[in-house]
Formats: structure tokens, C-alpha cells, sequence
């Protein structure tokens, strides 16, 4: 399966992956992309601390952008949107 093929459950996540990608796409620096997606989880998620931001973003583009994985994932409470 592809990675355009690959259903990501958590609205989240989703946003956070497909913004990753697409930032990285158009010429963004690794760090930049990341801090960019950190922000986009806290407005999905501003009950969040910064350090559980990075940590669940850092996950997820390791699993899903890094690895190709395409199983299942950790993640935040919100379960399956």
C-alpha cells in the first residue's frame, strides 16, 4: 500500500502528517516543518504541553513519513476520528 493510500484514523495526525509532507515538499527545512506541525497539533489539541506536542509529532513523522510505516500508531486520547 502506498503512502497516499494509507488511512490515518486521528484527525490529527492526519493534519499533522499531510502538513509535514507538504511543507518538507515545497522546500521547508526538516525543523522548520516539524515546529510548523507541533503548532498544528496544540490547535487540534491546546489542552497539550509543548514537550507531549513534540514527542506525539516526532512519533508520527518517524512512523509514518521516516518508516513508511503503515500499522497503527500510539498517539494522542482522542481515538479515531
Amino acid at each position: 500500500m502506498g503512502r497516499d493510500q494509507v488511512v490515518i484514523g486521528r484527525r490529527c495526525e492526519r493534519a499533522v502528517v499531510t502538513a509535514y509532507r507538504e511543507l518538507r515538499a515545497t522546500g521547508n527545512v526538516d525543523m522548520d516543518a516539524f515546529r510548523a506541525c507541533t503548532v498544528l497539533y496544540r490547535i487540534h489539541h491546546p489542552e497539550a504541553s509543548i514537550n507531549e506536542a513534540r514527542r506525539l509529532v516526532s512519533e508520527w513523522i518517524d512512523h509514518h513519513v521516516v518508516r513508511g510505516d503503515t500499522g497503527p500508531t500510539s498517539g494522542c486520547e482522542c481515538g479515531d476520528d
